[in-house]
């Protein structure tokens, strides 16, 4: 797969020498336009369709860019726009020529105009405001008209102002009602009282934001523009700024080395508002909840560093840092004392992003299923840790409950790593092709499993909804196209038929005096099941169609800006899987099921509610309106209730080794507490079991294939 864009890539970078991609013959201090210049030659060098870069292009780009800049249309006036439109088909010259005189003229105007709207709110706030008048406000920001003048900025501050206090005016009045009920002698505010308090809420939430607008730098803000530009490539072509690209290394390694606590900022404070079961913070059991740090020291220097006020990003970097070496916080505690915490990093492993598995018991008979939330791996090692070795050995660890089916949960992943879902594909199969992978202009090459042994040989089951993508819809595919597995979901997945590479944009500089100058993200290939079709668009569609809450929302590729399109190829040489007798017969009896199943009618019925609800964008700010309104919203929703009342019959239980470590872990105890909870009350996972109790093996088959293990 690798091979010809590897050689394109050389071929670009020997090209790149001798251009102007190094600072010695760009000779212009200005970082931004380096990236500019850089980043565009990649993209029409090495994206799978690279577009025109012409006057549609530029428009496009500026469309989208002010958009993001101001999406809820708070900030401009009609009078900015209408000044940026000189621009807006001159983009693409700025881009050749290495200017970015558009990005400064926007980024100083929007300085000077969230200034103002600082004030604007400031001043909102100071006065009351009237529930009782009857006005509306219209949240379709969209279709907005941008103001004329600062009367109209002004009404348009002041109607957000009120929608966000008068929501937390009824919240307040609710609770107050409520209280007078449990207590006659409860001392009721007056509804000034609760209006000021209300108007409080909304003027720290404000000056919250403000606070982080406050510690995005122009370099932030510069990362937009250059996303703006590189997404109308198609959606999955990104720039990651520098410490974007650890975020994302973090993501899909579900690793980070560091002491193992989520941060927040909290006015100019970092506080604490997660410890990492297992990590550094945890094992040491000083750092809490709620703690506050102040301060930060290495154990090469003499001095701490107070990072009050500090950018939380550049907080976390002076806070995390390589495994072994010692890092010293002074700490405000909860009670108010202070304290400096000695810690070790280490490596810290984000349990919520691995794959994890339950026992099952229904009827005597014990089956398992294996959640995995993504395909994750080492960017740098793929023999560490990854999705593929994990799959592995829960499956063993399951086969040693002598389970009788095996359920694989891909609702919600996004995606990962391609040769993690080959490895995971060959778990089930005899040797062949899982996937085709398509270079532009290049025959497609398949990606195979080559070895004949097969772990899982039993009843297979894979859950899948819209939020399934990319590589998730390659192992649903392949399973599909083998007759492997059947796939219970949504009418289809996401539609992600695509492959990025991630690549370092320091490495094409010769040299680079500017610092890290991040990564880029860029679509290469695209893939294509073993019969042919490109998920592109389309994605997988399930065996067994059910309703749930995405069901009418618009949420796939084909529902994103610019995606690639759909395609066919011949399809790669490989046989049927020939393991079930009533493959067929189970489809159809579970789709029997499923038609008559109340709890998944009741569902579908709240997916039209909410797709309705989704669709109004007119709300009253008049209170006994507003709240006239939620009461029916309410009632109306009462007869979803029940939805999250409905039990299954199946039991779940964690792997032994598993009940060995939540002795000694509260926080992974809580946490398969309530996912076994969740699982529970689940038809999905309840029909997943009903499909593999009706799968009926092809015993010879079986026979001459025992559960051997892969090396």
């Amino acid at each position: 797969m690798k091979k010809s864009f590897l050689i394109l890539m050389l071929t670009v970078i020997v090209s790149a020498a001798s251009c102007s991609f190094t600072t010695k013959v760009e000779n212009d201090p200005d970082k931004d336009k380096l990236l500019i210049d850089l980043i565009s030659y990649v993209l029409g060098k090495g994206h799978y369709d690279a577009k025109d870069i012409n006057d549609d292009f530029s428009k496009e780009v500026f469309s989208d860019y002010i958009d993001a800049l101001d999406p809820l249309k708070r900030y401009f006036y009609q009078s900015d726009i209408n000044e940026f439109k000189k621009y807006e088909k001159l983009i693409d010259d700025e881009i050749r020529d290495k200017k970015i005189t558009f990005f400064n003229l926007t980024y100083d105007r929007l300085q000077k105009r969230m200034a103002e709207a600082r004030a604007l709110y400031k001043e909102i706030l100071e006065k009351p405001f009237d529930f009782q008048k009857d006005e509306n406000i219209n949240t379709d920001y969209e279709n907005l008209a941008y103001v004329k003048d600062t009367k109209e900025m002004m009404n348009r501050w002041r109607l957000q102002l009120k929608f966000n206090a008068l929501s937390s005016y009824y919240d307040k009045f609710e609770e107050q009602t409520d209280s007078v009920v449990k207590n006659s002698n409860y001392e009721r505010k007056t509804f000034t009282a609760l209006e000021e308090e209300s108007r409080g809420v909304t003027k720290t939430s404000l000056k919250e934001y403000f606070e982080f607008a406050d510690d995005l730098e122009r370099k932030d803000w510069f990362t937009i523009y250059i996303n703006s530009i590189v997404e109308e490539f198609d959606p999955h072509t990104y720039y990651f700024a520098p410490q974007d690209k650890d975020r994302f290394d973090i993501a899909m390694s579900g690793k980070l080395e560091g002491i193992g606590a989520r941060l927040q900022k909290k006015n100019d404070n970092v506080k604490v508002i997660e410890i990492i079961s297992g990590g550094p913070a945890w094992r040491g059991n000083k750092v809490e909840v709620g703690d506050l740090i102040m301060k930060v020291k290495q154990e090469d220097e003499k001095e701490s560093v107070s990072i009050v006020g500090m950018r939380l990003d550049d907080a976390v970097s002076l806070i995390k840092g390589p495994k072994g070496t010692k890092v010293t916080l002074t700490v405000k505690k909860v009670d108010g004392t202070i304290e400096d915490i000695n810690i070790i990093r280490d490596v810290v492993e984000l349990e919520e992003t691995y794959a994890k598995s339950s026992v099952i018991k229904k009827n005597e008979r014990t089956f398992g299923v294996i959640n995995l939330p993504k395909f994750y791996f080492n960017m740098q090692d793929y023999n560490q840790r990854n999705a593929a070795k994990d799959v592995k050995q829960e499956i063993i660890r399951l086969k040693e409950q002598d389970m009788d089916g095996l359920v694989i949960d891909l609702r919600d992943n996004g995606g990962g790593s391609l040769q993690t879902v080959v490895d995971i594909a060959g778990l089930f199969i005899e040797k062949g092709p899982i996937v085709q992978v398509r270079t532009k202009g290049e025959t497609p090459e398949v990606l195979s499993d080559k070895d004949k042994s097969v772990l899982w040989d039993g009843p297979l089951v894979i859950l899948v909804n819209e939020l399934s993508a990319s590589a998730s819809e390659i192992l649903a595919a392949a399973m599909q196209d083998y007759k492997r597995a059947i796939i219970i979901g949504s009418k289809q997945t996401y539609g992600k038929g695509t492959v990025q590479n991630v690549m370092d944009l320091n490495r094409w500089m010769r040299s680079n005096d500017f610092g890290d100058l991040g990564a880029l993200k860029l679509t290469t290939q695209k893939f294509y099941r073993v019969n042919g079709g490109s998920t592109q668009l389309e994605g997988v569609k399930s065996d067994v169609v059910v309703p749930d809450r995405y069901s009418y929302i618009d949420i796939g590729e084909k529902d994103q800006e610019n995606p690639l399109s759909w395609d066919k190829i011949p399809a790669a040489d490989y046989s049927l899987w020939d393991g079930y007798i009533d493959f067929d017969q189970t489809i159809n009896k579970s789709k029997s099921r499923m038609a008559v199943n109340d709890q998944l009618k009741l569902i579908d019925e709240n997916a039209k509610w909410v797709r309705q609800k989704r669709d109004i964008n007119i709300y009253s700010l008049k209170f006994d309106r507003y709240k006239a309104n939620i009461e029916l919203n309410e009632k109306q929703a009462e007869r979803f209730d029940i939805i999250n009342d409905y039990q299954t019959d199946l039991t779940f239980e964690s792997l032994p080794y598993e009940k060995e470590l939540i002795k000694q872990d509260t926080i992974l105890a809580e946490k398969r507490k309530r996912w076994h909870k969740s699982l529970s009350k689940d038809v999905y996972v309840e029909e997943a079991i009903s499909v593999l109790e009706d799968m009926k093996i092809n015993n010879i088959r079986r026979s001459k294939n025992p559960l051997t293990l892969k090396n």
